[in-house]
């Protein structure tokens, strides 16, 4: 059993230079600490990373600390009891921090790892990687830009270090061929160190192909696309407002749209096509696509009611966990299992915001999940692909 002697909290930078809590608790078994990534496309629904600020989430741990050591945790669903703790006291990245610190220091104690803890039955199956090959909308700067957020490279493999240099190799590839099509290509990486480019985005969707071209006759791989259109960033009365090139388009009118780049560029997978309010549409996508992962993420933010919603609408095919867009580990539990009941594919995602945290990893892998979409490059995301790959190399020894 693990027995909480005290609790601390402080800020630390993210991987954009912004600040986000880096929760330690001393513990019978030793000190432990974890981190909280922070999120810039955010979904409207999703709770709130501090109750009122990070300053206050920090004093407030610090006037509870006392009353954890009465708490003993000796298993996963023990989080509870700490949840009671600080209910309606502290933001849901807070949360996050502190049950994952919790999580390592009871790892330690039952000499187990991490995903142990959460999967009893013991997780066999490795997720797939997906992977921010270039990138637009709210993640990259510039005045000429793609409007869709991520373009997405997703090697079909479960072998994690085979997928993640295929990735790389890809990114390079991409790095090369942009080279070639954008003047004014400057070898600049945005908020989840992924290409920035002017081209707009079916021009994206091109140099992609060629990728998944260039990495099946190189590499030998089958890799699929996918992109992070992240649509509620320009919706605005219910129109689409893209800027690149400048034009405006109707509910109806992005369904078309979406459709076609979904046929024309073979895409396995396409998170938030649609506004966060509009599951008809997402239905509508689900639909005429059923063997697409229509992936729903500002829909449905991790929130359990909102993912029944989506699920009984059926609205989404597959849906992105963030635990830190909740907080409870309990309630990403519950996510996790309504999805697999249902047959909807789990996607483990990062933040754009990231920190060296790699508990992620654990977590998708002890949940189950049928995707990881932490990046390509940069050590905070590889930091959870590394982790994996010691999962991996764990489990075949």
């Amino acid at each position: 059993m693990v027995v909480i002697k005290s609790v601390s909290a402080r800020g630390i930078s993210d991987s954009r230079k912004e600040r986000t809590i880096l929760v330690s608790i001393d513990t019978n078994v030793g000190k432990f600490s974890a981190s909280a990534p922070n999120g810039k496309s955010t979904g409207k629904y999703e709770a709130k990373p501090y109750m009122k600020s990070l300053q206050g989430d920090i004093e407030t741990l610090k006037k509870f600390s006392d009353y954890f050591s009465e708490e003993i945790i000796d298993e996963f669903s023990d989080l509870r009891r700490v949840e009671d703790i600080v209910d309606r006291h502290v933001g849901a990245n807070t949360l996050f921090a502190l049950e994952s610190a919790i999580l390592k220091a009871l790892a330690k104690e039952k000499k187990k790892q991490v995903w142990q803890l959460i999967n009893v039955d013991g997780a066999r199956k490795f997720p797939r990687l997906v992977g921010n090959c270039m990138g637009g909308g709210k993640h990259s700067q510039g005045k000429k830009k793609p409007d869709f957020q991520e373009f997405l490279l997703i090697p079909d493999t479960r072998e994690i270090l085979n997928g993640s240099n295929t990735n790389k190799d890809g990114k390079v590839d991409a790095e090369i061929i942009l080279g070639q099509v954008d003047e004014n290509f400057d070898k600049k990486k945005n908020d989840e160190d992924a290409w920035q480019t002017s081209l707009d985005d079916k021009r994206v969707l091109e140099v992609l192909s060629d990728v998944r071209t260039n990495m099946r006759d190189s590499r030998k791989i089958k890799v699929n696309l996918g992109v992070d259109v992240a649509a509620s960033s320009f919706l605005k009365r219910k129109k689409y407002h893209y800027l690149n090139p400048m034009l405006s388009r109707t509910g109806e009118e992005q369904l078309f749209y979406i459709s076609n780049l979904i046929k024309n560029f073979n895409l396995l997978y396409i998170e938030d096509p649609f506004g966060e309010e509009d599951f008809e549409s997402f239905s509508a996508l689900v639909k005429k696509f059923p063997k697409t992962l229509i992936v729903g993420d500002d829909l449905t933010v991790t929130n359990y009611k909102r993912v029944k919603k989506a699920i009984d609408e059926k609205s989404i095919t597959a849906l992105i966990v963030k635990p830190n867009q909740n907080g409870s580990l309990i309630e990403v539990q519950g996510v996790c299992e309504l999805a697999k009941k249902k047959g909807i594919k789990i996607i483990f995602s990062h933040r754009s915001g990231e920190t060296d945290e790699n508990i992620l990893a654990d977590l998708a892998f002890g949940f189950g999940a049928d995707f990881l979409k932490c990046g390509i490059t940069g050590k905070e995301r590889e930091s959870k692909i590394k982790r994996l790959v010691e999962i991996e190399k764990s489990l075949r020894h």
